[in-house]
């Protein structure tokens, strides 16, 4: 079975046990029959894991409009790609700052990229680890939180089974879909999405999808807390 074949078996199943689990999701779905849940990845630059942690922090508290901007300017000092850790370290914080990083979150970005370029984290390692390792792994350096991480885990590593309960922009397209009349606590979002095991990064694209058809913006570009 060729790649493309085994990914529409999977999509497939994805889409059936979804529907069945869950009666709003079902509506989604059949909503757009040709939904394509990694279309969005086109419109980012092509990233690995430090790349989309770089993404996500970037985007931390601002608008799309304002990340696009930050990172085009990113890109510019780098020759027109996202740095790698070395690169990063190499460049002046006064550059960083230029390009509209924040002085917390150039601190936050070159403690990891210290962290690859010396080995004490490892990226090809972190990779490998279940998603529960790699988070408490990322954490532990101040300014990465859960849902930085998760982005990452969608963006870079595409797990199968990622929820985003801190993304804000995430809690609005709960809260329209499900008709709630408040917006839903994190924990209120990690309750609903129990019933998307083990698909719960599909589910989460069908509701950016659902929320954000008028807007252009990508999943995981609206960005909220870290």
């Amino acid at each position: 079975m060729s790649e493309d074949s085994s990914r529409a078996a999977w999509l497939r199943q994805a889409r059936s046990y979804l529907r069945h689990a869950d009666p709003v999701l079902a509506r989604l779905i059949d909503d757009r029959p040709d939904f394509d849940p990694r279309a969005w990845l086109a419109q980012l630059p092509s990233m690995d894991l430090y790349g989309a942690l770089l993404f996500q922090v970037t985007g931390q508290q601002l608008s799309v409009p304002a990340t696009r901007r930050t990172l085009a300017r990113i890109q510019a000092l780098f020759g027109g790609h996202l740095p790698a850790p070395a690169e990063l370290l190499g460049a002046e914080a006064g550059q960083l700052r230029q390009a509209g990083l924040s002085w917390r979150k150039i601190g936050t970005l070159r403690d990891l990229a210290e962290r690859m370029a010396d080995g004490r984290l490892n990226q090809e390692v972190l990779s490998t680890l279940p998603d529960g390792e790699l988070i408490a792994e990322l954490t532990a350096i101040p300014g990465i939180g859960p849902w930085t991480v998760q982005g990452a885990m969608l963006i870079a590593l595409q797990r199968e089974d990622v929820a985003l309960p801190g993304d804000l922009a995430l809690r609005k397209a709960v809260q329209a879909a499900y008709e709630l009349g408040h917006l839903p606590s994190q924990e209120e979002v990690l309750a609903i999405a129990e019933k998307w095991r083990p698909y719960r990064s599909l589910a989460t694209s069908y509701l950016f999808s659902a929320a954000f058809e008028q807007t252009g913006a990508p999943p995981v570009a609206r960005l909220g807390s870290a």
